[in-house]
């Protein structure tokens, strides 16, 4: 793991107060997004189609975020996404998933402010950006 690396699971693991896992989630999951096909727009477009749009939508609205769980993810993301994450985690899927499910609300909810999907630009700078600031989940 590089430096930088370890700063943002550093600084993910502040924000949430040093809980569990999520830093290390966090940590992989903001580069999922970045390099997801469609970035945050496909990461909706999938919930969409997979029968989660209310639930997505939810994230990205003003209001509050609905729940999702570990299973809508993987019926969603796919198995092979869950894996990989659960692989570089060191966990099992299922650990994988339930804590995806955690942490993904909020995190899409904190990357949409004003209800506005981001327009370009680097996902994880801007996840960084507001770990610096306190903002994400704080």
């Amino acid at each position: 793991m590089g430096l930088f690396d370890q700063v943002v699971g550093n600084l993910a693991a502040s924000a949430l107060g040093g809980k569990g896992n999520e830093g290390g989630i966090i940590e992989l999951v903001l580069p999922l997004l970045n390099k997801y096909p469609g970035g945050i727009a496909g990461l909706v477009q999938a919930f969409q189609q997979g029968g989660l749009g209310e639930i997505v939508n939810s994230w990205i609205s003003t209001g509050k975020n609905l729940p999702v769980s570990g299973e809508q993810l993987t019926s969603v993301l796919g198995n092979d996404f869950i894996g990989g994450l659960a692989k570089q985690l060191g966990v099992g899927s299922q650990e994988a998933s339930g804590s995806l499910a955690d942490i993904l609300p909020g995190l899409i909810d904190q990357l949409t402010p004003n209800g506005q999907l981001p327009q370009g630009g680097d996902l994880l700078a801007q996840g960084l950006g507001m770990l610096k600031k306190g903002g994400l989940f704080g």
